[in-house]
């Protein structure tokens, strides 16, 4: 099922919490809204589901405009991040409790009820009350109660945001089996970067109420917009450095050190830039030296984390094998791969 956000607004009361959005959720994909917490994500996932009503422009599913259409009639699944489970009733009669609302023959239900616990993993659990269930056994029901009323779209609120990193990990890998299984379309809401990153086809990043980017997971890393995109996708995030850019290079503010520009970078004349270097792109291999002293070594298991303070005050952070011959302490002369070196307007746009 497709979903068109058409000029959608939404406001509270004098306050505009969106403006004027324009977004295509394409059939059978899962689509994230990725953005610090008051960006107007959730916002705007409780409008497509019609918890909200729109201010303005319209909301289409496929081809019907479901704008003023009431939610219980819009056959949308939501998880919420709280599970929302009754805990009076058993695993079986709240995963069945949308099929009784319609009025479907118990037969039915049963057999449906025991399909949808089979794709989710929960066969044995069915007896069972949520409070005697994990946090990852509770989603799987909340999820199980989305689909079996076989939604036309699944709408996801931070539905990881309670669960411990082991489960997380294992909750992203479900959902995404069982979206790709059903080839449901669905939207994740998430300020989570790793969750967007790993769960879906694109990414639309938000701030203030706007979209500023949308592109596949890949596609927004390595080449994104605007600085807050490249500083929000990226774990350990990207450094900036701050600087002046003249005779395609830029001289570090408070600083002898000079950094040639790539060519897509270079502005038309001198003004003032911010450099972004990933911590993958800076390193012992490299062709644009960068002197410093590393000030944290941060032990990840198979990799090490080193933070490299510059002689200006900015920080460099590099990524690699664990090495036993650093130290804090110790003087570096490290190097950025140019080409992947990403330069900012003082907008914040991409040059």
């Amino acid at each position: 099922m497709r979903i068109l956000l058409d000029h959608f607004s939404k406001s509270f009361g004098a306050v505009k919490v969106i403006e004027d959005m324009n977004l295509e959720i394409r059939d059978g994909e899962m689509l994230a809204l990725l953005g610090p917490s008051g960006c107007g994500k959730s916002t705007t996932l409780f409008s497509i589901c019609g918890i909200h009503r729109v201010s303005g422009g319209r909301i289409l599913f496929g081809d019907n405009d479901v704008t003023n259409v009431p939610s219980q009639l819009r056959n949308v699944g939501v998880v919420f991040q709280s599970y929302a489970l009754y805990p009076h009733m058993t695993v079986r009669q709240n995963i069945a409790f949308p099929l009784q609302v319609k009025g479907l023959a118990a037969a039915d239900i049963k057999q449906q009820v025991s399909a949808i616990a089979a794709l989710v993993h929960i066969e044995e659990l069915l007896e069972r009350r949520p409070a005697q269930l994990s946090g990852g056994q509770q989603q799987r029901v909340a999820l199980a109660r989305a689909l079996i009323r076989k939604p036309d779209v699944l709408l996801l609120d931070e539905p990881l945001a309670n669960l411990d990193a082991k489960l997380r990990l294992e909750m992203r890998s479900e959902i995404r089996r069982l979206q790709l299984e059903t080839g449901i379309t669905a939207i994740l809401v998430t300020h989570d970067q790793v969750e967007a990153m790993s769960m879906c086809d694109r990414i639309a990043i938000m701030n203030a109420g706007e979209i500023i980017q949308i592109a596949t997971p890949s596609e927004m890393y390595h080449d994104p917009r605007t600085e807050f995109v490249a500083g929000f996708l990226g774990n350990p995030p990207i450094a900036f450095l701050k600087g002046t850019a003249q005779d395609g290079a830029v001289l570090l503010d408070k600083s002898d050190i000079r950094i040639p520009l790539p060519g897509r970078g270079r502005p038309a004349g001198a003004g003032r830039v911010t450099l972004g270097i990933r911590p993958e792109d800076f390193g012992p291999q490299g062709d644009v030296q960068i002197p410093g002293t590393i000030v944290f070594v941060e032990t990840q298991g198979r990799e090490n984390l080193y933070d490299v303070r510059l002689a200006d005050g900015g920080m460099l952070r590099s990524i690699q094998p664990v090495r036993g011959d650093l130290k804090v302490g110790d003087a570096v002369t490290w190097a950025a791969a140019g080409d992947k070196i990403m330069v900012f307007g003082e907008d914040g746009s991409r040059l």
